[in-house]
């Protein structure tokens, strides 16, 4: 054991005189490498006998095990100082102003839904919300959609079994809100409906919102009026509006808003129409009520309001594109 203690001691002393890694790391290499001063304590116990090896293998395993946590301390005392050394040397201007960091910038689809959400807020509507897995009968039955409809092939909506699909438009909305809310009713619902369609006009996801107005005396002059004071609000300049007859089996009459391009060509903003007799008597009382509706295509009215041709670019998540909107 005397023998241990002075290997210890001259380890000691050793180690205490190293400065930096570097120089501990061969200091590591020179005891614990595969060529180093444990190793060939190791290689000499073949000379010995069984006894003497379990007693000589014990005791190099303690220096072993003691050189070990040497190395350790010495390492984190000398990364302690570097630390300590690099703060105390390293000048700080005080007088600096901070670093800005910039937040991320909001995607143009957002922006265009809390513009719209804004304006609708002003006239009393409440902002609502609808899940994106509907049934049949709120998609398509309670919408007054014919059974034959083409929009209930596979080739256009994404069924998930024979009951329930992705949502093909936020009209599905409509009845669940005419169930639970008596009239009047002022609803507006945002969110993400699904066609099986892809090009640089179409996408299999895309945002909608869309507006229920229920009340006494409502009629198609009040509904084109509430779509012409929108599309001024929103567009925040003068243009020519059209409104021409359209067809949507949860409306009638239908109408599509069209509004005049710079280059002279009308162009299709949005729908709407009055509620379907169909469709408003659920569970509303049509001798005292009436009601209109309008959808909206978000990405529609985005890629109009900021000159964007390719409606594909919203998601493709390149930052260059999103840091341009404000």
């Amino acid at each position: 054991m005397s023998g241990l203690n002075k290997i210890i001691i001259n380890l000691k002393k050793e180690i205490s005189s190293i400065n930096n890694i570097k120089k501990l790391n061969i200091f590591k290499v020179k005891y614990l490498g595969k060529k180093g001063y444990i190793s060939s304590q190791f290689l000499l116990l073949k000379k010995l006998t069984k006894q003497e090896k379990i007693k000589k293998s014990i005791i190099i395993n303690n220096v072993k095990k003691q050189i070990k946590e040497l190395i350790k301390k010495q390492k984190n005392k000398l990364e302690f100082n570097d630390i300590k050394f690099q703060v105390l040397n390293k000048k700080i201007d005080i007088s600096l102003p901070g670093r800005y960091i910039k937040i991320g910038n909001q995607h143009p689809i957002t922006i265009v839904i809390n513009d719209i959400e804004k304006f609708f807020i002003k006239l009393g509507f409440k902002i609502t919300a609808s899940q994106e897995i509907e049934d049949i009968y709120h998609n398509f039955d309670a919408l007054n959609i014919s059974e034959n409809h083409p929009a209930r092939t596979e080739q256009d909506t994404f069924w998930l079994n024979k009951k329930y699909l992705l949502r093909t438009q936020t009209s599905n909305m409509q009845i669940r809100i005419m169930k639970i809310l008596n009239p009047p009713i002022r609803i507006l619902t945002s969110g993400k409906v699904y066609r099986n369609d892809y090009d640089k006009k179409h996408t299999p996801m895309f945002h909608q919102i869309e507006g229920l107005l229920i009340d006494n005396k409502i009629n198609f002059l009040k509904l084109k009026g509430i779509l012409s004071l929108f599309l001024k609000y929103f567009f925040k300049k003068k243009f020519k509006i059209r409104f021409r007859p359209s067809y949507f089996p949860f409306t009638e009459p239908s109408l599509e808003v069209d509004i005049m391009r710079e280059n002279n060509k009308w162009i299709e903003v949005l729908g709407a129409g009055m509620v379907h007799p169909n469709v408003l008597s659920n569970n509303i009382n049509l001798l005292n009520y009436s009601g209109c509706a309008f959808g909206i295509g978000v990405e529609r009215l985005a890629m109009l309001r900021y000159n964007i041709h390719d409606i594909r670019l919203f998601f493709e998540n390149d930052i260059r594109f999103i840091k341009q909107f404000k």
